[in-house]
């Protein structure tokens, strides 16, 4: 069923930590592929393919921490730093490019104005993807934030 499945990090090692085993559990299901990515965003007065040390230095660390909890899984997943403008279209891009099955995404409690919010990438991946999408939120204790 999902013979590929793309998992978008942020850098939130709990949540990051919690997708990548669920999709290196659903992955074992049909012996499917799993990408993880993380995306740089490039600022607009730079060029797109701007080399941005810092942020590259952590994607990778990011990445290596995401390949270390598969192997934990028993899994070996592939990994991919992205550099574009804005998260959400860089995302669906990866995935209509590489014709993955399914989107799973990680996501943490926010609050906006006092409200819950899922900020401007999920609610752009949702729409937009050319998949199924999962979201996985991490647990919160009744009165944090």
């Amino acid at each position: 069923m999902f013979r590929q499945i793309l998992v978008p990090v942020g850098g939130i090692r709990d949540v990051d930590e919690e997708t990548v085993k669920l999709a290196c559990r659903l992955a074992k299901i049909n012996k499917g592929k799993v990408l993880v990515v993380y995306v740089v965003t490039v600022k607009r007065a730079l060029p797109l393919d701007a080399e941005i040390e810092s942020e590259i230095k952590k994607a990778e660390d990011i990445l290596d921490n995401a390949e270390g909890i598969a192997a934990e899984e028993g899994y070996e997943v592939e990994t991919d730093v992205l550099q574009a403008r804005e998260v959400g279209p860089a995302i669906v891009d990866e995935a209509v490019e590489r014709s993955v099955s399914l989107i799973l995404m990680g996501i943490s409690y926010k609050q906006r104005f006092g409200q819950f919010s899922l900020g401007n990438v999920v609610p752009y991946v949702l729409k937009n993807s050319p998949c199924p999408v999962i979201l996985y939120q991490q647990h919160t204790v009744a009165g944090q934030d």
